[in-house]
């Protein structure tokens, strides 16, 4: 079941995933899509900008972290949360 907000932050991964024609949805694992370092910051990027939040992480603790979409919608709702 995805909210209005994880619905947004799976577009702005579609953006940036390699189109395979496969429904994205919260266990979709990052790998799977092809997003790598480069895409993945990215995406963070667009999130910080979308959301008005800062995600202070760098790419290393990034993988560790965020294993797949829901991993995602969660850091950035934690973030949004915290802002308010």
């Amino acid at each position: 079941m995805t909210d209005k907000l994880a619905t947004e932050i799976i577009e702005k991964i579609k953006a940036h995933a390699d189109p395979d024609g496969e429904e994205i949805t919260l266990n979709t694992e990052l790998t799977a899509l092809g997003i790598h370092s480069l895409e993945l910051t990215e995406i963070v990027f667009d999130l910080e900008e979308a959301y008005g939040i800062e995600i202070e992480m760098n790419t290393v603790e990034a993988w560790n972290n965020l294993k797949d979409v829901g991993d995602i919608v969660k850091a950035v709702r934690n973030l949004i949360e915290k802002q308010a």
